[in-house]
């Protein structure tokens, strides 16, 4: 393998492809045994990789600089060609669902292989390439206009993420002055974001339809491998984080609010943990991965080989720069086994976290590639890959002082600990969002400002916006790419981090066990199901109540011990 910038990309060819899939599945399909069957899957599963791997080359320099004109070409092409390859790919996955061999394949496998291969059959149909198509180009159309945003504060060319460095000032009438940037921002290409928004929910009503579902919200449960729980069940679950998670929320604020000695915290406060400022990393880029490096070479023997991977092959692009998608993200190379961490550096304590949540995302990659055979169980469904990434933040706290000043390290493992808690009321609040838009006709965008509105005031009740009428008026919702291009992925964070904190919370008495545990379930990919692999991590599950008040309980103990010291 070569370094990342200088790996070839060549445009893959759908129709070359479409060839090597059949001619795969003509002899799988004549297979006159289990191996010569088995062997016409890994065949296929190869030429997948390949195409895979030329597409995720494409899309990540096309974030680095969504305004090169070759690669926003090359989107639009893999754009319209992987609906395609999607129904392709389908009846590969008929013939393994219908083979004679099936049997042979469970006793090797297990039935894991089986159930997401009849959710895919069930979710895929040539019947809605064209509606598939439609609605990749709309993602796009999002990436590009929240790219495109920026503004002048003070002096300085900023987009949305260097507004955010500000938005931590110790000076409050600039973490103000920015947050009101940062919302006009918004407001400039609202109108935008609505438009493309509705196009969204409507295309993806008529994809629903057609496949014959009774709401996109059942699509969408299936799309995402939920096979182990309902929506009825995580109306459930957000209940129980209004019972135990919201209050000891609050609490975190208030004492929040009597550190920074402010009469009433604001929005534009919420991110600001103590009055001479937030833990901020003293390091460039290359210091950064210096310090990672460090890090990892002594938290354990495989996550120092998996990161001296990462930097071999260069295998990250982390500054932020104009034109570059926002967000960060873990890709990988299939071909390869090779993961990808994409960020944008703001020179916050969000720096650390990339290097380490989406570092978790890229470890488990790097270990299951290495461990599973089939690609479907390289990775798991996003509520336990998030998992991964979460946990990852707490087993790397002892070496947060390598990225902060002297004496900054501990302050910014209470900062992480309350932050990461805290925000699951968030979590919560933006998927109950996206099933109040999918369970109502499609609601007008006044009727979308609302229902968040609403929204927020049940588990964010501290929420204050002061005089901004934009945001007091629902517009938050917004500044969530998820809603837009991952439709009901953000509950999965939440379920997420009441695993993690059970790690977190482990490990604080047996850090030996707890990344036993971690490491086991990283190797087991997405070979088990979800509460199988909860099980197989010792992790109790997530939807019982009694999980949720543990969890809360010791969070609020650990944070008591801490404020002590501070």
């Amino acid at each position: 393998m070569e370094k990342f910038k200088d790996l070839e990309y060549i445009r893959p060819n759908f129709e070359d492809t479409e060839k090597d899939i059949y001619a795969a599945l003509k002899e799988f399909n004549e297979a006159s045994d289990y191996d010569a069957a088995k062997e016409a899957l890994f065949k296929k599963q190869e030429i997948s990789r390949e195409f895979m791997t030329m597409s995720s080359i494409a899309h990540i320099r096309h974030d680095v600089d969504m305004a090169d004109p070759f690669y926003d070409e090359e989107i639009q092409y893999l754009n319209s060609v992987s609906p395609k390859l999607a129904v392709v790919n389908k009846e590969f996955n008929l013939a393994l669902a219908n083979s004679k061999f099936r049997k042979d394949f469970e006793e090797e496998f297990g039935d894991q292989l089986f159930k997401l291969l009849d959710a895919d059959i069930r979710c895929n149909s040539s019947e809605v390439i064209e509606e598939r198509v439609k609605e990749a180009g709309l993602v796009n159309e999002y990436s590009k206009i929240a790219a495109s945003c920026k503004t002048v504060f003070r002096d300085e060319e900023c987009n949305f993420y260097g507004l955010l460095k500000h938005m931590l000032s110790t000076d409050r009438n600039e973490r103000k002055e920015a947050m009101e940037s940062w919302a006009a921002l918004y407001e400039s290409v609202s109108d935008q974001l609505d438009d493309v928004y509705g196009r969204l929910c409507a295309v993806r009503r008529e994809i629903a339809e057609k496949l014959g579902f009774e709401s996109y919200i059942d699509l969408a449960y299936l799309s995402r491998h939920r096979f182990d729980y309902t929506p009825a069940d995580i109306e459930n679950f957000r209940k129980a984080i209004v019972k135990y998670v919201v209050p000891l929320a609050a609490k975190i604020h208030e004492a929040q609010k009597e550190r920074l000695g402010l009469e009433k915290l604001e929005y534009y406060d919420e991110q600001l943990y103590f009055k001479d400022g937030n833990s901020t990393p003293d390091k460039d880029t290359a210091g950064m991965i210096k310090a990672a490096t460090a890090m990892y070479h002594e938290l354990s023997k495989e996550t120092g080989e998996f990161f001296d991977f990462m930097v071999e092959y260069d295998l990250f692009d982390l500054e932020t720069k104009p034109n570059k998608r926002l967000g960060g993200y873990c890709s990988g190379l299939p071909k390869y086994k090779a993961p990808f961490i994409f960020s944008n550096f703001n020179k916050t304590s969000a720096d650390t976290e990339v290097l380490t949540h989406e570092a978790g995302h890229a470890f488990e990659s790097y270990i299951a590639n290495r461990n599973q055979v089939l690609a479907e169980y390289t990775h798991s469904t996003s509520e336990i890959n998030e998992i991964h990434s979460m946990a990852m933040e707490f087993f790397t706290e002892p070496w947060y002082p390598l990225f902060y000043p002297e004496g900054e390290g501990k302050q910014y493992v209470y900062e992480h600990l309350a932050e990461s808690f805290a925000n699951i009321t968030y979590l919560v609040s933006v998927d109950e969002f996206q099933h109040r838009v999918f369970e109502d006709d499609q609601p007008s965008a006044q009727q979308l400002r609302q229902v968040w509105k609403n929204i927020e005031e049940k588990f964010m009740p501290w929420r204050s916006y002061g005089d901004n009428d934009f945001l007091n008026n629902g517009g938050f919702w917004m500044q969530k790419q998820h809603i837009f291009m991952y439709p009901f992925y953000y509950v999965d964070y939440a379920l997420a981090m009441i695993c993690a904190l059970q790690f977190y919370l482990r490990m604080r008495k047996d850090r030996e066990g707890a990344w036993s545990d971690y490491m086991k379930l990283c190797s087991l990919g997405g070979s088990l199901g979800y509460f199988d692999l909860l099980k197989q991590a010792g992790l109790k599950n997530p939807f019982e109540e009694e999980t949720i008040k543990e969890v809360a309980d010791g969070v609020a103990e650990v944070l008591q011990e801490m404020e002590e010291t501070l």
